[in-house]
Formats: C-alpha cells, structure tokens, sequence
C-alpha cells in the first residue's frame, strides 16, 4: 500500500482525537506543539501534525481502536505500511495514521518505551520522572506532556517554531520546571541557547 505524500497532512485535532478514543482510555497523551498549546489553554499557532504517544504494550490496541486509520512506520525518512494483523517493529517508535481514502495524513503516533509509572525519555533512558508528573490533564480530560518535557524534545532541533514555542512557554513555567530543564539541556545539549535564558528568567 502506498503512503499519502509526506507533506499531505490534514491533522485531526486533539478533540477529534479524544472523541474518538474515548474518556476512558487514559493512557495516551498529545505530544508536540498541540501538547504546549493544551497546556496554554489555546491555540498558539498552527500545527501541521498531531502527535500523541501510548505506551508500547497498548500501541496494538490504539491501532485497532483507529481501524479507520493506515499506519505506517515512519523511520529514517522512509514511511512503510504495517497491516493490523501485523505487530509493530520494536525498533520504531514512531507511526504516522492515514486516511487512505482521503489521501491524508490525521496522526502521528509516538511509542512509549516507559513502565505504567515512569516515564522514560527515548533519548536517553538514563532521565525518568514518575508519569504522575510527566503527563498531565486538560479540564475536559485530554492528557498532554508536562511542558517542560516537550521542550526537552524540541531542543534538539531548535527550529524556528520550537524557538517560538520556547519563547512563548518561558514566562509561565514554574521554577521547578525551568531548573529542571536547564539541568537537562546541560547534559544533553551543552551550550544550548536556551540554557542562558532560563538561567536569567
């Protein structure tokens, strides 16, 4: 089966996907900007995918639950189709869902490696945080990635939108989480840009 061009996306929103998986189920969480933007309590710029992740041992589940959906493994710049019947690759922590017959792509779904308590960042196995912490929830009971964590990820690339998202997160997050992010791009991304400015916020 074919995959939709990369660029043909046409992203359900959080909504959408939470009518669609249903209260519930409540181990899957919104990452990415969409998470960022849950977290502010409004959209702060548009968002051309939509991230979400569940945990490794559910991930079979939520394809099944997304029948309507393709799922492709999306894995060095390559997009390959994986039936239902078949089990996800261990080695791919990501799947982008398509709407065949649109010709559109509607999520991205991220694999989480962690344990139902902990939450394990991909990256580096090393930095954990009890899940209570790591993911929190909307008043209407959409879960999303703390903050902190999502600029985490999007300090490794540094583009333009994730500089935006930065800028615009800085001034709400609370100390904790500022210390706790300085302390992490310090290890990771030593001489990040953003590690001076949370330092002087």
């Amino acid at each position: 089966m074919q995959p939709p061009p990369d660029d043909a996306w046409e992203p359900w929103s959080p909504d959408e996907l939470f009518a669609r998986l249903g209260v519930s189920d409540t181990d899957w969480y919104v990452v990415g900007g969409w998470a960022l933007d849950l977290w502010h309590g409004e959209p702060t710029r548009a968002h051309e995918d939509l991230e979400f992740s569940v945990l490794a041992c559910q991930a079979q589940r939520y394809r099944g639950v997304l029948s309507d959906l393709e799922f492709f493994t999306a894995k060095d710049g390559k997009l390959d189709h994986i039936p239902l019947v078949e089990p996800l690759p261990t080695d791919v922590w990501q799947h982008w869902g398509a709407d065949v017959g649109a010709g559109r792509w509607r999520v991205d779904m991220m694999v989480d490696r962690g344990s139902s308590d902990m939450w394990v960042y991909k990256r580096d196995p090393s930095f954990t945080l009890p899940r209570a912490k790591a993911i929190r929830a909307t008043a209407g009971g959409i879960r999303y990635l703390a903050p902190h964590i999502v600029l985490l990820f999007k300090a490794r690339h540094a583009r333009e939108k994730d500089h935006r998202d930065f800028r615009n997160a800085l001034p709400r997050l609370e100390f904790n989480e500022k210390f706790a992010l300085c302390r992490w791009l310090e290890v990771l991304h030593p001489g990040h840009t953003w590690i001076q400015e949370l330092q002087s916020s």
